[in-house]
Order: structure tokens, then sequence, then C-alpha cells
């Protein structure tokens, strides 16, 4: 018996490893459709500028969901009632983003091809991608989870799918990344759902 989620009365919503593995991979498909266009913008990217690219991607995003929680933390004891509300609003807000931030772009790759993206452009474009990473750090802190477990898996999801992202950006361009951020809004929309529905049929 191991639910995607399971409540755990006044110690919120417990969340399963399978249920912050789904949320890990789901926030790093923003970075993977960012990677696939940093791949597509390069000539022929060799897997050491890929695994560069994916390192810098998950430690950011390793960081900002820490950073998140601590903020969410401060908070909970005066919307406690209100956690599992808090969770699946910022999920859903979150996905809906994602979603249309992905269907909106539209592929082109540029004319100049470099051989490598600078430091500085991986680092703000890996800030760029873990926002939402940070928002969803804020709802876990409404949420039963070890934060440097779910902060490591999170980080780690996005060191793989950014160095596939920019593999993949490679031989595909940069159109694929768009359906990519699409399914990961679609993934934390789901998770936001989770969370309520387990909420809510724990009290019916």
């Amino acid at each position: 018996f191991d639910p995607l989620i399971r409540w755990r009365g006044c110690k919120g919503t417990h969340m399963s490893l399978y249920a912050i593995l789904t949320l890990a991979f789901g926030v790093s498909m923003d970075s993977f459709a960012a990677s696939i266009g940093k791949g597509a913008a390069l000539y022929r990217p060799p897997l050491k500028e890929a695994l560069r690219t994916g390192i810098i991607f998950g430690v950011v995003e390793a960081i900002t969901p820490v950073i998140g929680w601590a903020i969410g933390l401060a908070a909970s004891q005066y919307v406690m009632r209100w956690d599992h509300w808090i969770a699946f609003t910022l999920l859903m807000l979150l996905g809906a983003r994602m979603m249309f931030e992905g269907m909106k772009k539209d592929g082109l790759e540029p004319l100049n091809a470099p051989r490598r993206h600078g430091f500085w452009l991986l680092i703000t474009t890996a800030i760029a991608t873990s926002l939402d990473a940070m928002a969803v750090g804020v709802g876990l802190a409404f949420l039963d989870v070890n934060i440097v477990t779910t902060a490591l898996l999170i980080g780690l999801a996005t060191t793989i799918m950014a160095t596939t992202g920019m593999l993949l950006g490679r031989f595909l361009g940069a159109a694929i990344g768009k359906w990519a951020e699409v399914m990961g809004g679609v993934v934390l929309i789901g998770i936001g759902c989770s969370i309520l529905l387990e909420h809510l049929a724990f009290f019916a």
C-alpha cells in the first residue's frame, strides 16, 4: 500500500517516494525544454558540454526549492488549515504557466551556432527556469516531506533531464522543447489535484 499521496492528519499531507520523483521530473521539464533549445543553438554540442549544462541546471534547481520551503515554513503556522489549498493552487498556477509558455514558443533556431554557452548565460537561464521550483518549495512547506531529500532528487532529475535535453537539441531542434514544457505543466497540475483530492477524501 503506497498511494501517490497519503493524509496524516495534523502533520499534513505525506508524499510518497513515487510522488516526490514524479514531482522532481515534472519540475525539471522546464529545464529540459530550455536545454533542448540550448542544444539546438550550438554546433554539435559534445557530451562534455551537455554534462556541464546539466550540472549547472541541477545545482541551481536543487537550491531554489529549499529557499521556497524556508519561506513557506515561516508562514506555515499561520495558514495550516489551508495548506492543501495552497499547495494545490501553487501547483495549478505553475502547471498552467508552464503549459502556456510551452505552447506560445515557436521553436525557431538561431542562424549562428556557437560551440558552447557562456557560464553566466547558463546560470541566468537556470535561475529563470528554477523559479517554478522555488514556488513548489513554498508548497512543500505545508506537506510532510524531507526537503533535503526532495531537493536532491529535484537537482538530480534536472541534471539528467537538462543533459539529455542538450543532446536531444543537437538532433531534434528546439521545437520539441515546447511539448516537453507542456507535459511538465500537466504533471504539476496532476500532483496538485492529487493532493487536494486526497485531503477531501480523508474528510469525506
